[in-house]
């Protein structure tokens, strides 16, 4: 694909999968939305206020004035302190406040993309608080597409309602994850050079990728089958998203490790690439 090729498709599969929360909130009753998701500290009426929160920030909107509660445990740096204050700003919304904010923001933002003249390789500023930085405007669709199906999915958990498991954020998200490999496996979990770790996952995206440890260190990541790797870590796709987005601890996650025991656990307590 061409780059903005590219661009129209991170865009719609964020269009996608946003849409598909939209649908999913609209039969919930008021007691749902108190159901806690796998995000510490965080309810179903917490994630829909915090994707609200970032799309409302890309808008241009200010940020809400409001003053945090002191006693949050899951609170505990500027990162979060700076995500959490759209959260608890809405924490005492009803669910049709909400609701209708999400729709409200779903069609400025949709208006907004299709308007913008934003070439790929342009920057343009990630809000992320104290992680802010400039990324090219085709990596912030692609971070959105990603961080939207991620929510959509601890929502789905939640209220036990799977699907789009294998839609076209499922594969950015897929991509993304697949990506971030050599840096956990190589520099995170410190696999020695000449090492290989193999990943088997099955389910609704299957896949098979190896990381290889080269001489210099680092690690680089492909589609190639190795008969005997270092490890083999086999799950299913679901847990693999969980544990690369910290949704699940490696110790209570099902993976089936097959090899160098010591290694495979290791990698696996470092697969963890979100903040």
């Amino acid at each position: 694909m061409t780059d903005k090729q590219t661009v129209q498709a991170y865009t719609d599969a964020w269009t996608q999968s946003i849409e598909s929360i939209s649908e999913l909130l609209a039969p919930l009753p008021t007691d749902a939305w108190n159901r806690a998701t796998e995000c510490p500290g965080w309810s179903v009426r917490d994630v829909v206020s915090h994707i609200i929160g970032v799309e409302s920030e890309l808008l241009g909107d200010p940020r809400p004035i409001h003053a945090l509660p002191r006693d949050l445990r899951h609170v505990t740096d500027d990162f979060s302190r700076y995500m959490e204050l759209p959260v608890d700003k809405r924490r005492c919304w009803t669910p049709v406040e909400v609701t209708s904010e999400l729709e409200y923001t779903v069609i400025r933002r949709s208006r907004a993309l299709r308007n913008a003249r934003h070439e790929p390789t342009d920057l343009v500023r990630w809000p992320a608080g104290p992680l802010a930085r400039d990324v090219p405007y085709a990596t912030l669709l692609r971070l959105r597409a990603f961080d939207v199906w991620v929510h959509e999915q601890d929502l789905r958990r939640a209220l036990q309602t799977p699907g789009n498991l294998d839609s076209p954020a499922a594969v950015v998200t897929r991509d993304l994850l697949i990506a971030s490999l050599p840096k956990q496996v190589a520099k995170q979990a410190g696999a020695p050079i000449g090492a290989t770790v193999a990943f088997d996952v099955a389910g609704a995206l299957p896949f098979h990728r190896t990381v290889r440890i080269g001489p210099d260190g680092q690690g680089t990541v492909d589609d190639s089958v190795v008969l005997a790797p270092e490890v083999r870590l086999s799950m299913d796709w679901q847990t693999f998203v969980r544990l690369c987005c910290g949704r699940v601890r490696p110790e209570t996650a099902i993976v089936n490790v097959i090899g160098d025991q010591e290694l495979g656990n290791r990698v696996l307590a470092h697969l963890t690439s979100t903040p």
